[in-house]
């Protein structure tokens, strides 16, 4: 059976080596070494598709659970490696699974501590806060490393820095939670069918910050509502939460511009700015 890309669910299949061989590279695969004790790499894998990267991630890492929405594709997947001693397929949408639930029974693939994927574009962000959580409620399960290929405008948005067109609420609450970098860029013509877009390779490195928020919920709040509007000035977006007067006061001694922009702060000046409003009785938007 011929099984062609469904629009529905985003799918646009990889089909360069060289992309292939970056991923691989990127996410720094390892087995169990018996003699040092070392233990191996258990990998998910959002939607796998026709399996070309799971095929490659296979020999190269002890346990490898699969999430793919495609009937037809789960189809595919188990008869070319559903007798593989380290592959588990779940049919499902990976947003929408309790995988703490599901694989009670299976508690070696739920132990996952990398994510390696190629995941459609149209529910990116979704995927990302499911894997890292929000800044006032980071996910419980802190992984190693993320290491996608996604739509090459959203990689920019991820790691943009201050005074960036494309830096933004997304960028602060995925930069508070883990390190992003770009990898490579993969040209459309590398997939099947062709996106409209060039995509990337990024690689998201979980971690936690040496001063974070003192209340986390507050800056959450604070960000978004900083950058509701982003052509006006931050005293004019958040005159709902504080004066444009008191504002410019507490910018002035913060050093930080009193005619600033959401996207001229950088994450430290924002969480600066959450914990002087916190001490001073602000608590919730």
């Amino acid at each position: 059976m011929t099984i062609r890309p469904r629009k529905q669910f985003g799918q646009h299949w990889l089909k360069s080596q060289k992309a292939l061989d970056t991923i691989i590279f990127s996410a720094e695969l390892n087995k169990s070494n018996p003699q040092t004790g070392t233990q191996g790499d258990r990998i998910l894998e959002i939607g796998p598709g026709t399996g070309v990267l799971t095929k490659r991630l296979l020999p190269l890492v002890d346990k490898l659970l699969a999430v793919e929405i495609d009937r037809d594709l789960c189809k595919k997947l188990v008869n070319d490696y559903g007798k593989t001693d380290n592959f588990l397929l779940l049919e499902g949408d990976f947003l929408e699974l309790n995988l703490p639930e599901i694989l009670q029974p299976f508690p070696d693939f739920l132990a996952y501590n990398k994510v390696v994927a190629n995941i459609p574009y149209n529910i990116t962000g979704p995927i990302i806060e499911k894997l890292l959580g929000t800044i006032s409620k980071p996910a419980e399960k802190q992984l190693d490393a993320i290491v996608l290929l996604i739509q090459k405008e959203v990689g920019e948005r991820l790691t943009a820095e201050p005074n960036n067109k494309v830096y933004g609420a997304l960028t602060l609450k995925v930069q508070y939670l883990a390190d992003c970098e770009i990898v490579c860029t993969v040209p459309a013509r590398d997939f099947y069918p062709p996106p409209k877009v060039d995509s990337v390779v990024v690689k998201i490195t979980p971690r936690n910050l040496v001063n974070p928020a003192k209340n986390p919920a507050f800056l959450d709040s604070l960000i978004k509502l900083g950058f509701s509007s982003r052509r006006k000035m931050l005293k004019n977006n958040l005159k709902s939460l504080i004066s444009p007067e008191k504002l410019n006061d507490t910018l002035e001694k913060l050093n930080l511009n009193p005619h600033a922009r959401a996207e001229n702060l950088s994450l430290e000046e924002w969480i600066n700015l959450s914990n002087y409003l916190t001490s001073v009785g602000f608590k919730n938007i």
